[in-house]
C-alpha cells in the first residue's frame, strides 16, 4: 500500500500559488482575488481585474516580480484567525468574505498564510489552508503557462474572473523537462489532429461539448466497443440497454437529487412529471437487478451497457473531447455476495490491464479516493459500511499487485472510488477509469438475492468502466499514438496505391480481398504522383501503404510500408493481414 507521499510538490504549488498572486498584485494593486488551487500539472489563481486582464505577452514581467518574491526569501508563516478577525480584515473584499461563510459553515478553523520580512512585517497575506513552504526562497524555478476564463465558484451566473496557469519545480533541469513535454503535447492535442484526420467536430448550433463523430472517428469508436463487448462477454457479462431519461423520483432514490443537481441538465415536464436526462447508468442497472427476483446461483450478475449519459459542465471547463456534456460510457455494475466481493473488484483490475497491455499503455497506477475527513457531510451511509467498504477496497487493490496510493479525499458520496491513472507516451498522466465497491446503492434501492440458507441478502455492487467514456479515451489515445494509431483500430488500416493505370486492377484486387477478409483497405487511384499519393497516405496517418506496379503484379507479392519507417518490405497479402490485427486476436 503506497500513501500519498508527495507532500513536498503540493507545498511547493501552493506556495507557488501565493508568490504569483503577490506578483499579480504589487501589478495591478486593485484585482480582487478568488481561489487558487493546486491542480495536477501545476498551480493556478483567479483574479478579477478592474479593467483589461493581463495577455500571455505580460508573463514576464508577472515573472520577474515572482523572482523578486523568491529573492527576498519572505518566511511563510501559518496564522489562525478568529471569524470576527477574519472578517475584519477583509471586510473590504467580497470574494474572501464569502470563503469565511463556508469555512465558518462547516466548523473549520480560519486560516491565512503570511510572507514575513527580517523586521516581521506582513508583505502578503492570503486565507489558505495550506501546506506550504517554509519560505519563498525555497520555491524553485517556475513558468506562468496560460490564461482562462473561469467564473466565480463555477457560477456561469457570477463574475467572469481571468484564470492564469503555472508550473513550478525544484530544477531547471524539470522544467526543461517539463517544457519539451509541452512542445510535443501541442503536437499531439487531439484537438488539432482530429481536426486534421477528421475524427470529430462541435457545432455551435448544436451546443458545445456535444461532439459530432466523423466517419473515421466512428470507426476508433465502433472498433473499441466492438472489443469491449467481445471481451465482456468472453468474461461473463451480459448486455442490457436503458433510457435516456427517466422520472426524477429515481434520483432522489439513489441521492444524485439534489446532491448531484448541478451536473445535470435541467428536468424536462412531461405530463406533469419532471423528467431528467441521465448523467450517469447505476440506477438504472440497479433496477435491471430488481426487475425480478434473483437467486445467489446467478451471482456474480454483470450487467454492461454502452450507456449514453449526459452531464452539464460549465463552459468554462469543456475541454475537447476530454470534458464534455454528451458522452456514451463503457459502464458495468456488478452484483455478488459479500464472500465474492474481492476476487470481483480483482477481476476488474485484471480487465483493466488486458486493454491497458492490448493499447500499449504500460504505465499505470492505482488511486483509492477515501473521504475527506473535512466533508463527512457530504457522504451518505452507514459508518460501518464505509469503513468495511474501505478496507475491502484496500485489500483487493493489494492483492492486484497493481502500485496504488490513497487520497483523503475524492470518494462519491456513496462509497470510496478507486481510479485508473494511467501515463501517455509524453509523460502525461490521465485518470482513465474508476472501479468502486459500493455497500450503500444495494441497500437504498432495497436490492435482494436469496442466498444459500435461502434467506434475504443484499448484494455488493461494483461499479466499473475500464475505457471510461468513448469521448474521454479516444482524446487520450489520440494524443498518446499522436493520431498514428495501431493498425487495429485506424480508421483506415491499408492504402493501396498502383504505379500506374495498368497496375490499377490488382490493386483494386487487393483493396477487396482485405475489404472481404474484414480489413479496412483504401485505393489511391493514379490520377496524381506517385509520390504526392505516398504523402497523402502519410499525412492521414495510414499504418500501412501497399505499392503496386510491374514486380508486385508478377510475382503477386506486395511491397508494404509501415508508416513511420522509411525501409519498404516484401510480403504477401496474408502476411499483411496479420499485421492489421489486434495484439490478443
Amino acid at each position: 500500500m503506497c500513501s500519498h507521499d508527495d507532500d513536498l510538490e503540493l507545498r511547493r504549488k501552493h506556495t507557488a500559488s501565493h508568490v504569483m498572486t503577490a506578483a499579480v498584485k504589487m501589478l495591478y494593486p486593485d484585482i480582487r482575488l478568488g481561489v487558487g488551487p493546486w491542480t495536477d500539472e501545476g498551480f493556478y489563481q483567479d483574479f478579477l481585474f478592474p479593467g483589461e486582464p493581463p495577455s500571455d505577452k505580460e508573463f514576464k514581467k508577472i515573472e520577474k516580480k515572482m523572482r523578486w518574491i523568491v529573492n527576498k526569501d519572505f518566511r511563510i508563516e501559518k496564522k489562525e484567525f478568529s471569524e470576527a478577525e477574519a472578517r475584519e480584515i477583509w471586510k473590504n473584499d467580497p470574494f474572501k468574505l464569502e470563503l469565511i461563510d463556508e469555512i465558518v459553515s462547516r466548523g473549520e478553523q480560519i486560516t491565512a498564510y503570511d510572507f514575513v520580512d527580517e523586521s516581521g512585517k506582513v508583505f502578503y497575506r492570503d486565507i489558505c489552508g495550506g501546506p506550504h513552504l517554509s519560505s519563498t526562497g525555497e520555491l524553485g524555478v517556475f513558468r506562468l503557462t496560460r490564461t482562462a476564463g473561469a467564473y466565480w465558484r463555477g457560477d456561469e451566473k457570477r463574475e467572469q474572473l481571468t484564470r492564469i496557469y503555472g508550473v513550478a519545480f525544484a530544477t531547471s533541469e524539470e522544467l526543461e523537462k517539463y517544457e519539451k513535454m509541452l512542445e510535443e503535447a501541442a503536437k499531439r492535442d487531439h484537438r488539432k489532429l482530429g481536426k486534421e484526420l477528421d475524427l470529430f467536430a462541435f457545432d455551435e448550433e448544436i451546443g458545445p461539448g456535444l461532439p459530432l463523430w466523423l466517419p473515421n472517428g466512428n470507426v476508433i469508436k465502433d472498433v473499441l466497443e466492438d472489443w469491449a463487448k467481445e471481451t465482456e462477454r468472453k468474461w461473463g457479462y451480459q448486455r442490457v440497454t436503458t433510457p435516456v431519461l427517466t422520472k426524477e423520483h429515481l434520483f432522489y432514490t439513489s441521492g444524485h437529487l439534489p446532491l448531484y443537481k448541478e451536473s445535470m441538465y435541467a428536468p424536462i415536464e412531461i405530463e406533469g412529471e419532471n423528467y431528467y436526462l441521465k448523467p450517469m447508468n447505476c440506477p438504472f442497472h440497479h433496477k435491471v437487478f430488481s426487475a425480478r427476483p434473483r437467486s445467489y446461483r446467478e451471482l456474480p450478475l454483470r450487467l454492461a451497457e454502452y450507456g449514453i449519459c449526459h452531464r452539464y459542465e460549465d463552459s468554462g471547463s469543456l475541454f475537447g473531447l476530454m470534458r464534455v456534456r454528451g458522452m456514451c460510457m463503457n459502464d458495468a455494475h456488478i452484483y455478488c455476495s459479500m464472500e465474492d466481493a474481492i476476487e470481483e473488484f480483482i477481476q476488474v483490475i485484471r480487465l483493466h490491464e488486458y486493454y491497458y497491455k492490448n493499447l500499449d499503455i504500460n504505465e499505470y497506477k492505482m488511486e483509492l479516493c477515501l473521504r475527506d475527513p473535512k466533508k463527512k457531510d457530504k457522504y451518505h451511509g452507514e459508518e460501518k459500511d464505509w469503513q468495511l467498504a474501505e478496507k475491502m477496497s484496500i485489500e483487493a487493490m493489494e492483492k492486484s499487485g497493481v502500485p496504488f496510493k490513497v487520497i483523503h479525499e475524492g470518494a462519491a458520496f456513496y462509497g470510496p472510488k478507486m481510479d485508473f491513472q494511467i501515463t501517455s507516451s509524453i509523460g502525461r498522466e490521465f485518470t482513465a477509469s474508476t472501479n468502486q465497491l459500493d455497500l450503500y446503492m444495494g441497500k437504498k434501492f432495497n436490492l435482494e438475492f436469496i442466498n444459500k440458507k435461502g434467506e434475504k441478502e443484499t448484494p455488493v455492487v461494483i461499479h466499473r468502466a475500464p475505457l471510461g467514456t468513448h469521448e474521454r479515451f479516444i482524446g487520450f489515445l489520440i494524443e498518446h499514438f499522436a493520431g498514428a494509431f495501431p493498425a487495429w483500430l485506424a480508421p483506415v488500416q491499408v492504402a493501396v496505391l498502383p504505379v500506374a493505370e495498368t497496375h490499377a486492377g490488382f490493386a483494386q484486387s487487393v483493396v477487396s480481398a482485405l475489404r472481404e477478409a474484414g480489413y479496412r483497405a483504401e485505393f489511391l487511384d493514379p490520377t496524381d504522383s506517385l509520390g504526392k499519393r505516398i504523402r497523402e497516405s502519410q499525412t492521414r496517418k495510414i499504418p500501412f501503404t501497399v505499392v503496386v506496379g510491374d514486380s508486385e503484379v508478377s510475382s503477386k507479392k506486395l511491397t508494404v510500408r509501415k508508416y513511420g519507417e522509411q525501409k519498404d518490405s516484401q510480403m504477401s497479402l496474408a502476411e499483411l493481414q496479420k499485421l492489421l490485427q489486434r495484439k490478443d486476436d
